[in-house]
């Protein structure tokens, strides 16, 4: 593939809209700033702001465009770019572990794709080594073709058949494939409502000197004197808008998840109107969670991730990658021990000695005395029933000791804990960074101490704790782990 090609034309779209879904905000305060009275020529400079702007938007994306060409040569992937300086990147073959394919509404209308590099460098942080905004499906292909050519002809290894990682994958089963109910409950019970409200709440923010707030306030005030069902009433309407949104964009984003395996890699797709394949080498994997919210702990059902070094295939905002996204448990370690027979699932776990159950309580309490005083200040008499979430508090403080818990067998260190998700990480000795042993002047005092390992999770490390362990057990989870500078 030495021939240089260029993206396709309908790029110059997807950049200029990206740049543009940038500028949405500063377009609103500008029109209101210029939203004046008279004639001066000043109330017309935001709207030519605006205008230049955009112009300049489409013009650095034609120009882009036009500048940006890719090909292989001599076991390099080399791309020039830029809009007013020309840069050339020249990724040698050897380095590529991936190509991790998207598609987009726009992709799927032109029947194109985005491709992002991934190299051994990329697990330096979330950032993908090199990204082809737009290229045909065929190109994405050929392109594909001729890294595993390079790579084989750099490994000196001849195959009769030589055929693309795409064709090969639809020879291969899938490993894993959600079903439809699984999604469904996976989507009901995702708890993305607080996320929604939030984004929702930033979104507004952004328009508090143009949005009247104190006067809607003001408004909303009259109908809360109302009652408390009116406005109980309202929080749930608020809250059930919330939940259908949550609920629609989990099944939008993990619709016709499946799961491969490869030799060296696993690949997922996933997504309906942005569609997505993932390829994660075994390599970068540094350790597996199993998370289990209380509802789907109930129902038998699980999620499992994995925390990964780095690199484009981490999911957006976050320093993991999900293979499960809702399984049951029973059926999901099965499969782990297969995905991973080097990982030990079928674990008894070491709980927390019983002198730590109160710790657990009270630091659950200490979170919300401060809440319940004011309430109970406020609303006397009728506060006292505030004094219920301490039990409540107390409660979920119990949930948790009884949920922590520690195992190790040979290299892995297994750790289990409780915020409100159960989580059950997976950890092998030489992915573990560090592992930390500490004590507080009241641990001391009851012979207990925590523990915490660190596992390399995108640019920074992930930490996974184990509180209020026996003394005498954190000092053998530490010695275990000294053995590794030994081995």
């Amino acid at each position: 593939m030495s021939e240089r090609k260029k993206l396709h034309p309908a790029s110059v779209l997807l950049t200029a809209l990206k740049e543009l879904k940038e500028l949405i905000i500063p377009v609103v305060v500008l029109l209101f700033l210029g939203d004046g009275e008279g004639s001066s020529i000043w109330r017309y400079l935001p709207l030519a702001a605006i205008g230049a702007a955009v112009l300049f938007i489409i013009v650095s994306s034609v120009v882009r465009w036009w500048r940006f060409t890719y090909w292989v040569e001599e076991s390099e992937l080399r791309i020039e770019y830029g809009l007013f300086v020309k840069k050339k990147r020249y990724i040698p073959i050897e380095r590529i572990q991936s190509l991790d394919v998207s598609q987009g509404v726009l992709h799927q209308v032109f029947r194109l794709m985005k491709v992002k590099v991934e190299t051994a460098g990329s697990s330096q942080g979330s950032k993908s080594e090199a990204e082809l905004t737009a290229i045909g499906i065929e190109e994405a292909k050929s392109l594909q073709e001729a890294i595993q050519r390079e790579k084989r002809r750099k490994k000196q290894v001849v195959e009769q058949e030589e055929t693309s990682s795409y064709e090969k994958e639809e020879e291969t089963q899938a490993f894993y494939r959600a079903h439809f109910t699984d999604l469904l409950l996976l989507a009901a019970t995702s708890g993305g409502v607080g996320v929604v409200i939030s984004a929702a709440a930033a979104f507004l923010s952004q328009f508090q000197e143009v949005i009247p707030y104190e006067a809607i306030f003001e408004e909303a005030s009259h109908f809360v004197q109302l009652g408390a069902i009116f406005v109980a009433v309202s929080a749930f309407f608020v809250l059930l808008f919330a939940w259908i949104i949550s609920f629609i964009l989990t099944l939008l984003k993990y619709a016709n998840f499946t799961l491969r395996k490869g030799e060296e890699d696993l690949i997922i797709q996933k997504g309906l109107l942005e569609k997505q394949q993932m390829t994660i080498p075994f390599n970068r994997i540094q350790g597996i969670t199993v998370i289990e919210n209380p509802l789907r702990q109930m129902l038998g059902f699980c999620m499992v991730r994995l925390e990964s070094a780095g690199g484009a295939a981490l999911e957006e905002g976050n320093m993991n990658t999900v293979i499960m996204p809702m399984i049951r448990k029973k059926k999901a370690l099965p499969m782990l021990s297969e995905l991973f027979p080097s990982y030990d699932f079928a674990v008894e776990f070491q709980g927390a000695p019983l002198r730590a159950a109160g710790r657990y309580m009270i630091r659950a309490c200490l979170y919300i005395v401060i809440p319940v005083v004011l309430v109970i200040v406020l609303l006397w008499p009728l506060g006292l029933w505030a004094l219920t979430a301490l039990l409540l508090a107390a409660a979920y403080g119990y949930m948790c000791y009884k949920s922590a818990g520690w195992h190790i067998h040979e290299g892995q260190l297994a750790i289990r804990s409780r915020s409100l998700a159960l989580h059950t990480s997976f950890m092998q000795k030489n992915r573990i960074q560090s592992l930390e042993l500490s004590r507080t002047w009241r641990q001391r005092q009851r012979e207990l101490a925590t523990v915490r390992a660190t596992i390399k999770s995108g640019m920074a490390g992930k930490e996974v704790r184990m509180v209020d362990v026996s003394s005498s057990e954190a000092k053998s989870i530490y010695s275990w782990y000294g053995t590794k500078k030994r081995e």
